[in-house]
Formats: C-alpha cells, structure tokens, sequence
C-alpha cells in the first residue's frame, strides 16, 4: 500500500573458529606449540538476535491483497496475534476493499473478512477461517529507548515477501499527517526508525531484538531517507482485546481540545503548573469542548488544566489519548482539574470516540 513502512535494526553475528594457545605465525594447516601445550579449539555456533527474532516473527507475517469492483489492488502486510486467524494490519490497507485475500508464510490462501478499524489511528483488524496458525509474541512499547534495535518484516513492493529490515529505534512520540495525496490523517505518538521502508511493507510489525512486536509500520516520509513510522504496539492491545472478546471495535473519548503544558508554555501564559492538558480552542475556532460530548455533561470549560486521569498524571510523555487507551466507552473515569486556582475531582462518563475526529 502506498503509506508503508517499517522499521528494524541493527545486530551483529559471532560465527568461526578460535584457536587458543598457539605460538608465532604458521602457514594454514600448520601450528607449533611449546612442549607440552595443547590445542584447545572453541567452537562459537553463528548466533543473531536479528536471526532469533525473524525465526519467532516471520511465521505469523502475512502478505494482504486488497482488491475492488472496478479492478483495482493494493498490497500490504498484517500479522497472526491470535491462533485462530486474527490478523492485525493497517486501516489504509483493509478498509474501503471489496475483496481481501491473505497469503500466509507457508503459501496457503484464505479469503479474509474486515472484522473492524479504529477511529484513533491507522489499523484494522481482519480474520480468515483457520485455526492453529503460528503467532507473533506480543511485547510492549511502554519503555523503548532511542537507539535500540528494531526489525521490519513485511512484503515491500507486494513482490518480495518475508522482508526484513533493520535499524533502531530512531524517534519516539511523533506526530505526522499521513496520506496519499487524496486524503490525510493525523497519526499521534509514533515511533521513528531508520529502516529500509518501501510500499507493501505495510501493517506489518516492528520487532525488538528478543523476537516481540513493540510497533505497527505505517508510514514513511518520502521526501526523506530513513525516515520511517510505526504504531506502538500499546495502542492496539485494547482494539486486539475487544477483538477476541466479540465486542466492536472502539475507542473511548471525553471530547475536548486541548494544548500539552511545557514549561515555556506555563511560563508565557502564566499558568500555575508545568505540566497537564490546558483545554483549549481547537483550529479553526472550534470549540474547547464539543457540544453533547461527555466532556460537556462532566461541566469541563475552557481554560481548565486536567493533571490527572484516573490516578495517573498527565504529562508531555502521556498526554490524555495516551492515559485513555486502556479505558472503554461506558467507562467512568476521574479527572483532577484545575480552575481558578482550585483543584476539582470530576468524573466523566466516557462516550465512543467518532471516526474522522
């Protein structure tokens, strides 16, 4: 698909022959040794992390035909999570196809079903009739570290299937406007990396060195080298779970603009704290909080700053979409707000988070 990318990393290899012991330089098949020394010979088998990882992974890699009435096709990737035939893969790969037709790693077809997308950001979850199907260990993003190694497996083009490519970590939290000239999205808290990526790669995962899934490659600048964009793995677990719990998938929302306090922020505006989400005027003029939202019917206004959402405090590293992620709608949440200089409790009832918000 035209938006793909990956990410991937960088590991060396140990492979060889070490011969201890040994005196002055010999030619080959040749050696000396003082009287009474031994040969002791270590044998190092040929390890990788990147070999290890791609061995736990590529299994559960699938490659994913999108096609349409009118002839259309668009190629991407997607990954095993569940047994059963549950493929997680990117929205802009699955939605809007009339027929969607998965390859596993082992050749077989299957027709696929579009179980569901997400309104918060660029995936989608399909599933095809099959059952005992290898899958991808599941890690978390909550603790990259920029520099760590990271591999991209995926079918770059829609040709070269079982791709892998490697880099680290390069960025963390970015914020994009992802699309393909007809339409855009705006994509929140991705991971950068440095990897090889390439149209097809798409929905495809970004693996740590131990063989787990930390992202989703979903982009990357192409005005740029080695630029490219995953979804950490922690914002699909929730649409995974509801998934495999035969709920809809969705997210929950409060229905507020709203600006990440810095301390230059507080600074200029004055404010009385250095971190939180100041609810503020959206572009446009649009309004703080939305009219009927639940952040209406919980009484929030213009000018509060929410510091805490259910006990966890709000800051530049977890803004409110990131402490809202383990939370469904229907959800009752507390808030800490400050207003006129005094701290409030408000509980807001969480609604479902609309698609194109």
């Amino acid at each position: 698909m035209a938006i793909a990318l990956a990410a991937g990393l960088v590991s060396g290899s140990l492979s060889g022959l070490a011969v201890v012991n040994l005196v002055g330089v010999q030619s080959p098949g040749t050696t000396t040794l003082p009287p009474g020394e031994q040969v002791q010979q270590v044998t190092l088998d040929e390890t990788s992390a990147i070999i290890n990882a791609v061995a736990n992974v590529a299994p559960a890699v699938v490659t994913i035909q999108a096609s349409v009435a009118t002839g259309g096709t668009g190629t991407g990737s997607g990954f095993i999570f569940d047994p059963d035939g549950w493929i997680l893969t990117n929205k802009h790969v699955a939605s809007g196809a009339d027929t969607l037709t998965v390859t596993l790693a082992d050749s077989r077809e299957f027709e696929a079903t579009l179980i569901g997308t997400d309104t918060l950001t660029d995936l989608a979850i399909i599933k095809i009739d099959a059952n005992d199907l290898p899958t991808a260990p599941i890690g978390s993003s909550a603790a990259l570290e920029i520099g760590q190694l990271a591999i991209a497996i995926g079918n770059p083009l829609g040709t070269y299937r079982d791709t892998v490519t490697t880099g680290v970590v390069s960025g963390l939290g970015r914020n994009i406007e992802a699309g393909d000239g007809a339409s855009s999205e705006q994509l929140n808290h991705l991971i950068q990396t440095d990897a090889a990526i390439n149209p097809g790669n798409s929905g495809g995962p970004l693996v740590n060195s131990r063989g787990q899934v930390i992202g989703i490659n979903t982009a990357v600048a192409t005005s740029a080298q080695g630029i490219g964009f995953a979804i950490p793995i922690d914002f699909a677990k929730p649409i995974m779970a509801l998934a495999l719990s035969g709920q809809e998938i969705a997210r929950p929302w409060v229905g507020v603009w709203y600006t990440m306090i810095t301390r230059q922020i507080a600074a200029d505006l004055g404010l009385p704290v250095e971190e939180g989400a100041l609810v503020d005027e959206g572009p446009n003029g649009a309004p703080a909080v939305y009219p009927g939202s639940p952040a209406e019917q919980a009484g929030l206004q213009l000018g509060d700053i929410i510091t805490a959402l259910g006990g966890r405090r709000v800051e530049e590293s977890r803004d409110l979409a990131t402490l809202l992620l383990p939370y469904r709608p229907g959800d009752v949440v507390a808030m800490t707000v400050l207003r006129g200089g005094e701290t409030l409790e408000i509980e807001v009832t969480l609604g479902t988070l609309p698609a194109q918000r």
